[in-house]
């Protein structure tokens, strides 16, 4: 289950013009985070994807899968992935995730980043079949690692939050087509983490 942590964050308008992003540092215990994070090491069908980019393959640097509902697919990184039927412990992180943001959910996209070599570039999760202002909820399980934003217009806007294991991080409104947001290479980081992104896919 969720622990009892209370959203800390409502991120102020001045800092984060044209956001909707709320942030729980301790949705689940550390003990709960860690039981997770093990769990899902083991159990999840972890792959590495490649793209083509100028002709020549490359390597994602990082692990993914892809859970939900059936028949769900969603296109990320130029690749089309059918949903994998859902876990036990993914659907208890979905019914929790859903108690606690009043949204519903079909679908997660799990990343492994084996280390702080591994790394998600500057995106916004603006895929058509999201619709136009999706919720995504954001679960961080294992290594603590940065988490940026920089405004698409607003050069002058950026920010780094911190995610540590069992924090929540949820994003919604207009957050996707007014901002970017990365995961960026962190050298001394020597740990595995997982994240969780929650979402809704819909259908064509």
């Amino acid at each position: 289950m969720a622990g009892k942590s209370q959203c800390i964050t409502n991120y102020d308008s001045a800092v984060l013009p044209d956001a909707n992003v709320d942030f729980f540092e301790q949705f689940y215990s550390s003990a709960r985070a860690q039981d997770l994070f093990d769990l899902l090491l083991k159990e999840l069908q972890w792959q590495q994807e490649s793209l083509q980019i100028y002709g020549k393959r490359h390597r994602v640097p990082r692990l993914s899968a892809l859970y939900g509902a059936s028949n769900v697919q969603y296109t990320y990184s130029g690749i089309a992935h059918t949903a994998l039927p859902w876990t036990s412990a993914l659907l208890e992180i979905k019914n929790d995730l859903e108690q606690a943001t009043q949204a519903k959910f079909n679908s997660v996209l799990a990343n492994l980043y084996r280390n702080g070599r591994d790394s998600n570039g500057w995106h916004a999760d603006d895929e058509p079949e999201l619709g136009s202002q999706p919720i995504i909820a954001s679960v961080s399980l294992g290594a603590t690692r940065d988490f940026q934003f920089k405004h698409r217009q607003l050069a002058q806007h950026s920010y780094t939050q911190e995610l540590s294991s069992g924090s929540l991080l949820v994003m919604g409104g207009a957050m996707q087509a007014h901002w970017l947001h990365q995961l960026p290479k962190r050298l001394r980081v020597q740990d595995p983490r997982i994240n969780l992104t929650f979402r809704y896919i819909h259908k064509a």
